[in-house]
Parts: structure tokens; C-alpha cells; sequence
């Protein structure tokens, strides 16, 4: 008789466990989640007020000249995903801007050095060279951005164009 009421008490308290969770968790409800992709930050938010989500914004990545600026470049979860009422989504924006790039000091070095290195910080090298006297042919002696002299430290942000000063040899 005890062992039929345990039996009986323990399904009981599994069959009122799990409904609770049911209902508790929401466990049918489904919401599928939007493209945020390419939005405003107030248009993310009027999206998903109707929807009954949330987001943190978790980083602002590089900038990437396709998408408006501070805008949503990624998301998750993934578009398409399914998520319950009041859950957050991670979002990832595009930054007004691509970064500041503090200028090296390329004086003394060759022509092929100087472009390699400022390609590899992000910076365009410039067709228009400027050649002055100078004993060192293809040497740096100067940068230039928008025909103004530049000097080392100064910070301009990635994909500035950079002209080059280079001696003449003479």
C-alpha cells in the first residue's frame, strides 16, 4: 500500500513539476527573430518593443563603408532563430568612422619600404609624389595628406590617402 502511494505521490509531484515549468517558462512560445541588419539604433528598438525583445550592444566593430553608420552590422541570435518574450539580442554596430591610425616615422627609408608599411596599417599611398633635392634617390623625406606636409604621430584615420615626398637622387 506505501509503495503504490509513493508511486502515485512521485508521478504526481514529476506531472506538476513539468507543468509548472511549462508554464513558467513559456515553453510553446516562439518568436521569430527579425533582420536588424543595416537599422538605426531607433528603428532596432521600435522593431523590437513590438515585439516584446530587448538588445545589448555588445561592440562596435570595424567600420565597413556598405552600412550606415551606427548601424547593426551583426546580431545574435541569427536572423530567422527563434526566441522567447523579453529575451535579449546581442547586436554589433557599425562605428561612425574608420579608426585613427597614429602616422609612423618613415623618414630615411626607401619608397618600396614606406608603401608597404603604410598599406599595412590601413593607409592608401598616394600616386602624387612630390620630388625634392636630395642625395638619396627614392628616399622619404616627408608625407603629405591633402597637400599639407604631415608629421610622424600624427593620427588620421585608416584609408586616408598619403602622398609621398621622396628625394631625387640629385
Amino acid at each position: 500500500m506505501q509503495i503504490g502511494i509513493a508511486i502515485v505521490s512521485l508521478f504526481l509531484v514529476v506531472f506538476i513539476l513539468q507543468w509548472w515549468l511549462g508554464v513558467t517558462t513559456n515553453h510553446d512560445q516562439k518568436i521569430q527573430v527579425p533582420n536588424l541588419h543595416k537599422m538605426s539604433l531607433a528603428e532596432v528598438e521600435a522593431k523590437l518593443d513590438a515585439l516584446n525583445l530587448d538588445f545589448i550592444i555588445i561592440d562596435s566593430a570595424t567600420y565597413n563603408p556598405d552600412y550606415p553608420k551606427k548601424s547593426v552590422i551583426e546580431q545574435d541570435p541569427e536572423v530567422g532563430g527563434f526566441v522567447k518574450e523579453k529575451r535579449k539580442l546581442y547586436l554589433t554596430l557599425n562605428p561612425s568612422k574608420y579608426r585613427d591610425i597614429e602616422i609612423p616615422n618613415l623618414n630615411g627609408r626607401t619608397k618600396r619600404q614606406a608603401t608597404t608599411h603604410l598599406r599595412s596599417q590601413g593607409f592608401i599611398v598616394g600616386k602624387k609624389i612630390t620630388w625634392v633635392r636630395d642625395i638619396g634617390k627614392n628616399v622619404v623625406r616627408g608625407l603629405k595628406h591633402n597637400g599639407k606636409v604631415i608629421t610622424p604621430g600624427t593620427k588620421l584615420p585608416k584609408k586616408t590617402i598619403i602622398n609621398l615626398v621622396l628625394g631625387d637622387g640629385n
